[in-house]
C-alpha cells in the first residue's frame, strides 16, 4: 500500500480559479503520461525534474481541461518520491474528472495526510515538523503563523535532539557500569550528571511552560462577552466578527446558549463568545444559558461586561452581585454600550459619572446619590476595570475596543528561533519526560543503584523521542495524520 502512486485534489473544496491535483510515489509521471498530451508530442517521462509542462488531459478523445504540469523526480519533492502536480481550471467537474481518469489508469485516492506522512517516512522531516505542516496551514494570524513556520524549520526538534544525546552519553556509560558492577566503578561523574539533570529539567519545564501560550496562540484568547438581556451583547458580537453570526432582537432571552467564533485583531486571534444574558428567569433552558455563562468567564482571559448606557445604575445594581465575585483576577472592560440613544449633552454627564465614580473617596460617599453611594459602598470597589463608552449599533469607539483588546492580550514578541508548544501531544509527551528526569535527580541525590537510574533516563529520552517520531507506532502515525485533510 506504501508503494502506491495516490492521488487527491490538494486545493481547498469548490470552484476557483484554479485547482492542484497532486500524485506521488513510483510511476506517477509515467501514469500522468497515460492522460496527459502536450503540443510538441514529448512525454513527461523524458523531461528534466522540477520542469513545467504545458498541454492538454484527454479523456480518450474527448478534451478535458488544458492545465500545467510540474515534475519532481524522487528524492526532490515534498514526499521524497517521485511527484506530479496538475494545475486545472477550478471547475469542480474537472477537477473530479481528472481524479477519475487517474484512478482508472492505477493511481489509488490518498487518505488523510498520507502526502506528509510519506514524507515524513522518507526522511524529509521529523514527526513535529509534519505536524507543524497542519499548524501552518491552519494558521490565521501573524502569530500562529511564525511559531507553525519555526516549528516546521526543526528549531523545537533540533532542540530535543540535543537534550537526547546529552542523555544518551550518560546513559552509556551508567550501563556500562553494569557490567562491572563487581568491581563496583563509576565511569559516569555523578556530579556532572546532576548538572546535567538539572539542566535538563529546566529546559524541559520551560517548554512544557509555553503550552499555555501556545494554546491562546493556536485557538484563540477567549474573550466573554457578558451582561443583561438586551444590552447588545449579540450586536456587539457580529460587529466584531464583521457578519451576522448572533440573532439580534428586542426580545430579552434570545441568546440562550454560548456563540463562539474567531477573529484576527492587529495579527493575534480572539475567540469572542457571546453569552446568555444574565437575569432572574425560571425558564429552564435561559436557566442552562445562564449557568453556560458563568463557565465561559472562567475559561476567558479577557471579559468584555457590557452595560446599557440608557440605565447604567439600574444594570449594575442587578447584575454586579452576581458577577464581581467571578471576576477576580480577570481582565475586565466595561463597555457602556447604546452610546447613540441619548443626547450628547446626557452622555457626557454620565460619562463623567460613571469615570469618576471610583475616584470618590469614603468621605464624598454622603453627598452622592443613594443609588451611587450604594454601588460604591457595596459593588464596584473591588473591580479594577477599563471603562469605554460604545454604540455597537453605530460602531462608536469600536476601533478603539479593539486597540484595548490587541493591548491587553500580552501576546510577547516571538523571534525567529523561539519555541512555543502549541500541541497537545507534545505537551503530555514533555510532561512525562519531566516527571522521568526529576525521578533521575531525585535518584542521585538518594544515591540508587545504576540500573534505576538508567531506567528513568531513558523513560526520559523515550518521550522525547516520541514527540519527534524517532520513537513511534503506527498507532500514533495513525491518529497523527487522521486529522489532516486529504491531498495534505
Amino acid at each position: 500500500m506504501n508503494e502506491d502512486v495516490i492521488c487527491a485534489i490538494s486545493t481547498p473544496p469548490g470552484m476557483g480559479a484554479i485547482a492542484v491535483v497532486r500524485l506521488s510515489g513510483e510511476g506517477a509521471i509515467a501514469l500522468t503520461d497515460s492522460i496527459f498530451k502536450s503540443p510538441s508530442g514529448k512525454k513527461l517521462i523524458s523531461q528534466q525534474p522540477n520542469t513545467v509542462h504545458f498541454g492538454r488531459i484527454y479523456e480518450g478523445d474527448e478534451l478535458i481541461d488544458e492545465v500545467l504540469v510540474t515534475i519532481f523526480h524522487a528524492p526532490h519533492s515534498f514526499t521524497g518520491e517521485e511527484s506530479v502536480e496538475i494545475s486545472c481550471h477550478g471547475s469542480l467537474y474537472i477537477q473530479q474528472k481528472i481524479v477519475e481518469l487517474l484512478l482508472s489508469h492505477g493511481a489509488r485516492m490518498a487518505q488523510p495526510g498520507e502526502f506528509t506522512r510519506r514524507a515524513f517516512r522518507n526522511g524529509k522531516f521529523d514527526l513535529s515538523q509534519a505536524e507543524a505542516v497542519a499548524d501552518l496551514i491552519t494558521s490565521t494570524s501573524q502569530v500562529s503563523h511564525r511559531v507553525a513556520m519555526n516549528q516546521m524549520r526543526g528549531g523545537f526538534a533540533q532542540q530535543l535532539n540535543k537534550l537526547r544525546e546529552e542523555l544518551l552519553q550518560f546513559v552509556s556509560l551508567i550501563e556500562l557500569e553494569l557490567d562491572f558492577s563487581e568491581e563496583d566503578v563509576e565511569f559516569a561523574d555523578r556530579q556532572q550528571l546532576y548538572k546535567l539533570t538539572e539542566k535538563i529539567e529546566s529546559d524541559i519545564e520551560k517548554l512544557a511552560n509555553s503550552f499555555k501560550l501556545g494554546n491562546v496562540i493556536k485557538k484563540g484568547i477567549p474573550v466573554a462577552i457578558i451582561g443583561e438581556t438586551n444590552a447588545g451583547k449579540s450586536t456587539l458580537l457580529n460587529v466584531l466578527l464583521n457578519e451576522e453570526k448572533a440573532i439580534v432582537s428586542d426580545i430579552h432571552g434570545t441568546t440562550r446558549d454560548t456563540i463562539e467564533d474567531t477573529v484576527n485583531i492587529g495579527g493575534i486571534l480572539f475567540r469572542f463568545i457571546d453569552t446568555a444574558g444574565i437575569r432572574q428567569t425560571t425558564d429552564t433552558l435561559e436557566s442552562i444559558g445562564i449557568e453556560r455563562t458563568f463557565k465561559k468567564i472562567e475559561q476567558a482571559s479577557i471579559v468584555l461586561w457590557v452595560i446599557d448606557l440608557t440605565s447604567p445604575e439600574e444594570s449594575l445594581q442587578q447584575t454586579a452581585e452576581t458577577l464581581i465575585p467571578k471576576l477576580n483576577k480577570k481582565q475586565v472592560i466595561l463597555l457602556f454600550n447604546k452610546a447613540d440613544l441619548i443626547s450628547p449633552e446626557e452622555s457626557n454627564q454620565k460619562q463623567s459619572y460613571l469615570t469618576s465614580f471610583q475616584e470618590a473617596t469614603d468621605e464624598d460617599a454622603s453627598f452622592l446619590s443613594p443609588q451611587k453611594a450604594a454601588l460604591k459602598q457595596h459593588l464596584l470597589p473591588e473591580l479594577k476595570a477599563e471603562r469605554l463608552f460604545i454604540s455597537a449599533k453605530t460602531q462608536q469607539n469600536i476601533d478603539q475596543l479593539r486597540a484595548l483588546l490587541v493591548e491587553m492580550a500580552h501576546i510577547p514578541q516571538i523571534g525567529e528561533n523561539d519555541v512555543i508548544v502549541t500541541n497537545l501531544r507534545h505537551y503530555e509527551a514533555l510532561k512525562k519526560a519531566l516527571e522521568a528526569i526529576r525521578r533521575v535527580k531525585k535518584g542521585l541525590n538518594a544515591g540508587i543503584s545504576s540500573d534505576f537510574l538508567s531506567q528513568d533516563i531513558r523513560e526520559c529520552m523515550f518521550y522525547l523521542g516520541e514527540i519527534t517520531g524517532q520513537i513511534t507506532t503506527d498507532e500514533i502515525l495513525s491518529n497523527i495524520f487522521s486529522h489532516f485533510c486529504i491531498g495534505k
